[in-house]
């Protein structure tokens, strides 16, 4: 816009703005027409510059760049994963969803592969790797192979360590390889194939009882537990295949076991014979520490499904009627207080490492707060139901942190849990035992030890960090923590400290005695 024409705007709004008192009807006018004509050169001066080609062309650049970089964004949104790899890794990825779908009982078969053999696996778990067989299954004891016949041609063959500590390498060491070999026909030449001398109408699964086996909470946490999770949903038709296969472990357990399956259980090792199977699932599924999440169950079943199998395995099922049901003459008192029998409380020992120096007081103690005591010491070799029994009608189970905690599982819904965590173990403890005890419905107390309460203070200077921070010794890994603090401590605890977590345990159960007391005897009265 031309200079003169500016300060011919300029003296306008000044004019109109002297004005202002003595023309106060024309202040809108005088104050719109500047603003107009500013808003006019802005115009003008953006179509100029617009016009020239050099911001013409960099305009038409720009645009085309947003449009393709939206256009590739949106292409790999489809499946977050990058254009040239959508096809690929999208198969991949679907396969082995569909594969997690055979292995859980979600889908039958995939419908690509309905009259073909089949072999999938899923390994996109961090604890284990399960295989999924479907077909003319064989297996091959002397060269640790399970055939299936009538397989694609583009299906691959799979080695696997049946066991649920997949992250741990040195101990999936030591786990038997089992090698799965899909072939495209039976009467193929060179095919090993056999014919079937134990034929089987419903599915195999097959797993380890090697690795951390013997000790009780691996034989439930790596064992039993994942088998439960995946052999619930066949309801006993199915044959369990068993690698490693040790006598003690089967008369241990037979009676869960055979809550699980109504066949013979097959060493896999010792039984040479060609068995035959239409399906088969090789490996186990784990959820967690001693636990199982409906979330993942195709059925919903959780930790208390299984427990349930246990009191079906092992529990007293010949109890008399009026020990089920005791009569009630009267009303019971709406107290806190044990008005009729004591608590029981069970008290479960160990004899190398983490032992209770001064366990005499601590039964005394027990005593003194109104408990029946009953001390426990499992052995090797000792029936399973005995255990089973002591604990089912334990109140409270009272044990330091250990393998034997594990038999919280046996204990009724609205029991006591203590746990007694030496130095250096809160993590361990509370992942192991804690939070699986909470989440089977029991009332769980961590009696933590001080530092005066654990052997290790006579055995290191007062400001060694064993005593003051054993985070520095924990974060050197499992087996420094082990070799302190599992296997060089034992707990001498103070009793007057003790004994009041003791009372609020009794507390509990006396309240909660007295609820159900009262809710058996309103239904025993309507």
């Amino acid at each position: 816009m031309p200079t003169h024409k500016i300060k011919s705007m300029l003296r306008i709004f000044a004019k109109g703005s002297t004005s202002d008192q003595r023309e106060p009807k024309n202040i809108s006018l005088y104050r719109l027409v500047p603003l107009l004509l500013l808003m006019l050169y802005a115009v003008c001066s953006v179509t100029r510059l617009a016009t020239s080609s050099s911001y013409s062309s960099y305009l038409v650049q720009a645009t085309d760049s947003f449009v393709t970089e939206i256009s590739s964004d949106l292409e790999s949104f489809k499946t977050h994963i990058s254009s040239n790899l959508n096809y690929l890794q999208a198969s991949e990825e679907n396969t082995a969803h569909r594969c997690s779908d055979l292995i859980n009982g979600r889908t039958v078969t995939m419908s690509s592969f309905r009259d073909e053999g089949l072999l999938c696996c899923d390994r996109s778990h961090n604890r284990t790797d399960v295989c999924y067989m479907k077909g003319d299954i064989r297996t091959d004891a002397n060269s640790s192979s399970i055939w299936v016949y009538g397989a694609g041609p583009w299906q691959v063959p799979e080695t696997i360590r049946p066991y649920t500590r997949k992250w741990e390498t040195q101990i999936m060491s030591t786990i038997d390889n089992i090698t799965l070999l899909p072939m495209a026909s039976s009467s193929n030449e060179g095919s090993p194939s056999k014919a079937c001398e134990k034929r089987h109408s419903v599915p195999g699964l097959v797993f380890s009882t090697g690795g951390y086996t013997g000790n009780l909470y691996h034989e439930f946490n790596d064992g039993l537990i994942p088998l439960f999770i995946t052999a619930q949903r066949f309801h006993g038709e199915v044959v369990l295949v068993v690698l490693e296969y040790h006598s003690w472990w089967m008369t241990t357990y037979r009676p869960v076991i055979r809550k699980l399956t109504n066949y013979k259980v097959v060493d896999f090792s010792q039984d040479r014979r060609v068995h035959c199977f239409p399906e088969m699932i090789v490996g186990l599924r784990i959820h967690g520490e001693l636990s199982i999440n409906p979330l993942l169950m195709s059925n919903g079943v959780g930790i208390q499904d299984f427990q349930a199998l246990l009191r079906q395995g092992l529990g007293d099922s010949q109890l008399k009627p009026q020990e089920a049901h005791p009569p009630l003459a009267a009303p019971p008192p709406a107290s806190s207080h044990c008005s009729t029998t004591k608590p029981k409380i069970t008290i479960i020992i160990r004899s190398k490492s983490r032992v209770l120096l001064n366990l005499n007081e601590i039964v005394k103690a027990c005593e003194h707060i109104g408990f029946e005591v009953q001390v426990l010491k499992p052995k090797r070799g000792m029936p399973l139901t005995a255990i089973y029994d002591a604990l089912d009608a334990a109140d409270v189970m009272l044990a330091v942190h250990g393998a034997a905690m594990t038999h919280f599982l046996f204990m009724r819904p609205g029991s006591v849990l203590i746990q007694i965590v030496p130095l250096g173990l809160d993590w361990a403890a509370e992942t192991y035992y804690g939070e699986p005890a909470r989440k089977l419905g029991l009332e769980y107390i961590a009696y933590r030890v001080a530092r005066g309460e654990s052997s290790l203070s006579k055995e290191y200077p007062r400001r060694s960090p064993v005593l003051m921070d054993p985070s520095i010794i924990t974060r050197q890994g499992w087996w420094e923590t082990k070799r302190i603090y599992l296997d060089k401590q034992n707990v001498k605890v103070n009793i007057r400290r003790f004994s009041r977590m003791l009372a609020k345990a009794h507390s509990h159960i006396c309240t909660l005695h007295a609820r159900v007391r009262r809710e058996v005897y309103e239904k025993h009265m309507q």
